[in-house]
């Protein structure tokens, strides 16, 4: 059985965040959507940021490649899911090469992961690439690294996460919250040498075994954070989540939810931003 915990002033209405789907109008609090050939779900996140008051810019490598981009006014980038390159060439490793190997495109990343007032994350394909271009622990002696699922298939489910106390922008708040969520990779185990005290673990996989555990990850681990909480990567898919609608069960007393608890993860890292930039 599926067991939801929501923190016990949540409401389920976007006015307890402030925010409005009638929003026309900028905020100024600029999040970029960067993607690969092969990349998806961005129209979901897009919405998911958009909705929690971001500004939402779409980047492909493409700019990033050729320096029409550089990611200098944007306070959070966000890698989506999908498969990039068609998943050709092992998780993400095609994507990463876009830019370890593209001098302007690394120059923009390496810019932006210098500055204090930035946040990142990166879902499925995203998280893949993340821990790929080793931006969560490089302070880490031995690297984490993301593996095949132990089913040796494609894993696509409904399934229960637990956030643990932990101390991200994103999903600090959410401490001691278990939610509905959608998964769907391949390459999604967590494969983490150090200790489990070592990773800032923002989410874990509600019931070790599998399918609830749908890919064998270390500790049952499901997204890991930077040590200073701003940038995550995640394997499961928190935009696909945001509706009540959109999860496969729901508690039913709770039907007339405008949102789930999973929009507060968007509105805590557009809040950081507006205090850091003000």
């Amino acid at each position: 059985p599926l067991e939801m915990k929501f923190n016990k002033d949540f409401t389920g209405m976007l006015s307890q965040y402030g925010i409005s789907a009638d929003r026309r109008e900028a905020t100024g609090i600029k999040a970029a959507i960067i993607r690969e050939k092969g990349t998806n779900g961005e129209r979901e996140m897009a919405y998911s940021l958009y909705l929690a008051g971001f500004d939402v810019k779409d980047v492909m490598m493409t700019d990033l490649v050729s320096g029409r981009e550089t990611l200098e006014d944007v306070n959070m980038i966000v890698f989506c899911g999908g498969f990039s390159n068609s998943d050709v060439l092992g998780s993400a490793k095609g994507w990463a090469g876009a830019f370890l190997f593209n001098p302007k495109a690394k120059e923009a990343l390496d810019k932006f992961y210098a500055r204090e007032d930035t946040l990142s994350l990166g879902i499925c394909n995203g998280c893949q690439l993340m821990v790929e271009l080793n931006l969560i622990n490089p302070e880490h002696k031995q690297r984490a690294r993301m593996l095949h699922n132990d089913s040796h298939k494609f894993e696509s489910n409904f399934l229960g996460l637990t956030i643990p106390e932990n101390n991200s922008v994103m999903f600090g708040s959410l401490s001691g919250n278990k939610l509905g969520i959608w998964v769907a990779h391949g390459e999604g185990k967590f494969s983490l040498p150090e200790a489990e005290s070592e990773y800032n673990v923002i989410a874990k996989y509600s019931y070790a075994g599998y399918p609830g555990n749908p890919n064998g990850s270390d500790y049952n681990v499901a997204g890991i954070c930077s040590k200073d909480g701003r940038h995550l990567a995640m394997m499961p898919h928190l935009e696909r989540a945001i509706f009540p609608w959109q999860n496969a069960w729901y508690p039913a007393d709770r039907r007339n939810d405008d949102v789930t608890p999973w929009i507060e993860a968007f509105v805590n890292a557009r809040k950081w931003i507006e205090n850091k930039t003000k």
